[in-house]
């Protein structure tokens, strides 16, 4: 691995390399906004195929609600259109090659910060440039864990009442596997070995649907030894998911408690928290800064306790119109809490990023907060993020619980 910091223009030309070496590339994608731009697609990926007329580079464009796909031929036009592609304003470039992967993040002050590792052994062999190829899926329908968790028929294919739950495993799996990725790149999550596995605790985890598809992809597509802890206070979610691990033999243990209360023998080195209901999200965002977790993935779900204390506060000048009526006041309270929530992280070194969890047309409840350890103390931007927080916290004369849990930053 690794990792560099240089001028925007010459990671970029990077980057346009990669794009446009035909027999290396095995796909790559854009996403992410910059600082004070956002670009006109929510995500891009790119590929070459083989199409008939030749080879092409294949581009397919998100927005909110379906893909868009073009195709360039080789020479001037797919290179016209990688260019225009790399003016855009997009904050993440991802590159796979045969030999390497790319990750480009362009900072708040225009520079790139790339990191650099070595190809999954997978992308060794000639990249698939078959233009009808199936939809790549991070675990296939049939996989083993599907059935575990009844989400298939009897021929290995996900029920049609499943299939809202399987688009959401396969956004996660995604966020967590670049989230992996990029915390091993800037050295905040060790590697894993049979002696020291990768130790993930699932706090509220339910009946376990993303407990266990995580555990699948990174013990099984991505081959590293895992531990999996997960936490619920629902003594049937316990003795549900405990015969499921043992259904698929994995090294699982299930504990039936609150997040609170939770003792682990070792440390986690990845803490999920997705959709616990309310403070809950706070309690585990607690647990994994005590914990010192090098990655957090937490979903909230409700936001009950800020959007409680609003009706009761008077708001402040010239605000009012924010929180007057009750859907306003509903969904800003959703905003200023998982802000504030952002803010006490990056104030204790985490560096956060605030995201879609899954497409808002499957589910309302769809942001997700990334945070990557970044080291003890955090420098002038944890202290600025603290100052944020207390402003924030001071205006609308709130006591939010995530901030209560952790106290003072020391």
């Amino acid at each position: 691995m690794a990792s560099s910091t240089e001028t925007l223009e010459d990671g970029l030309a990077r980057v346009r390399a990669d794009l446009l070496s035909t027999d290396a590339l095995v796909r790559a994608v854009a996403s992410g906004r910059r600082r004070s731009e956002t670009p006109p697609w929510r995500r891009v990926e790119l590929r070459w195929v083989d199409l008939k007329a030749g080879t092409h580079l294949q581009v397919v464009r998100y927005d909110a609600t379906q893909a868009h796909t073009s195709n360039h031929a080789l020479g001037e036009a797919a290179a016209a259109e990688v260019d225009r592609l790399l003016a855009e304003p997009y904050g993440n470039w991802t590159t796979e090659t045969t030999e390497h992967r790319l990750s480009l993040r362009v900072t708040k002050k225009g520079a790139a910060a790339v990191h650099t590792a070595a190809a999954d052994p997978a992308a060794g062999e000639a990249p698939d440039r078959s233009h009808d190829r199936a939809k790549e899926r991070m675990l296939a329908e049939d996989d083993p864990v599907f059935a575990a968790l009844g989400m298939t028929d009897a021929k290995g294919r996900i029920k049609p009442t499943r299939m809202a739950k399987f688009r959401q495993v396969e956004d996660f799996l995604r966020i967590l596997d670049a989230s992996i990725a990029e915390a091993r790149s800037r050295g905040r999550l060790r590697t894993p070995t049979p002696e020291r596995p990768l130790h993930v605790v699932d706090l509220g985890c339910g009946n376990g649907y993303l407990t266990f598809a995580a555990h699948r992809l990174l013990a099984g597509r991505r081959g590293l030894p895992v531990r999996l802890t997960g936490v619920d206070v629902k003594e049937q979610s316990r003795d549900h998911n405990a015969a499921v691990a043992a259904s698929l033999g994995i090294d699982a243990e299930f504990v039936a408690g609150t997040i609170g209360d939770v003792e682990l023998d070792t440390p986690p080195d990845v803490v999920l928290a997705l959709h616990a209901c309310d403070t809950a999200t706070d309690d585990a965002l607690a647990r994994a800064v005590a914990w010192g977790a090098p990655l957090v993935l937490a979903a909230p779900c409700c936001h009950h306790d800020i959007a409680a204390q609003l009706r009761r506060t008077p708001p402040p000048a010239p605000y009012a119109a924010l929180v007057g009526d009750g859907i306003l006041r509903e969904r800003f309270a959703d905003t200023l809490t998982d802000a504030l929530r952002s803010l006490l992280m990056r104030s204790r070194g985490y560096k956060v990023d605030v995201m879609e969890f899954v497409d808002s047309q499957h589910t309302p409840r769809n942001t997700l907060l990334r945070a990557i350890g970044g080291g003890a103390g955090g420098g002038a931007g944890a202290a600025a993020a603290e100052q944020e927080y207390d402003d924030l916290v001071a205006t609308w004369q709130i006591r939010p619980r995530l901030g209560e849990l952790l106290g003072p930053r020391s």
